[in-house]
């Protein structure tokens, strides 16, 4: 049997750029360190420094892991939509091309305490 709607359906996603009031989404994740079972979901305005990200955001939610006061910013491997990526610490986001909803990833070779890597 067949059913046929009497009313068409247009779904509308809350999720978009216009619905944050200057905001975007920015989702963070650190390879190999399983105590954050997902990215971090982080709501900033694209004028935010990369290095503010760092430092008022992304840190204060890293504290939990062993291995966050050993992190050398410096030498962080980061990957943008899954590509290597080099990020510009002064400059916002958009000016390091991170849009509403981009992810970022960090590796931190030599801190995988919580799993076992080679």
């Amino acid at each position: 049997m067949s059913v046929v709607a009497r009313k068409e359906y247009v779904a509308v996603p809350r999720d978009r750029v216009e619905n944050f009031h200057g905001k975007q989404l920015v989702y963070v994740s650190w390879d190999h360190h399983l105590l954050f079972a997902a990215p971090f979901l982080l709501c900033l305005p694209p004028q935010t420094a990369f290095g503010e990200l760092l430092d008022s955001a992304l840190q204060p939610l890293l504290q939990a892991d062993p291995d966050a006061a050993a992190i050398d910013w410096g030498k962080v491997e980061w990957l943008k939509d899954n590509q290597p990526w080099v990020p510009d610490f002064e400059r916002s986001l958009a000016d390091n091309g991170i849009a509403h909803k981009g992810q970022l990833r960090m590796r931190t070779p030599g801190l995988n305490s919580l799993c076992a890597v080679n």
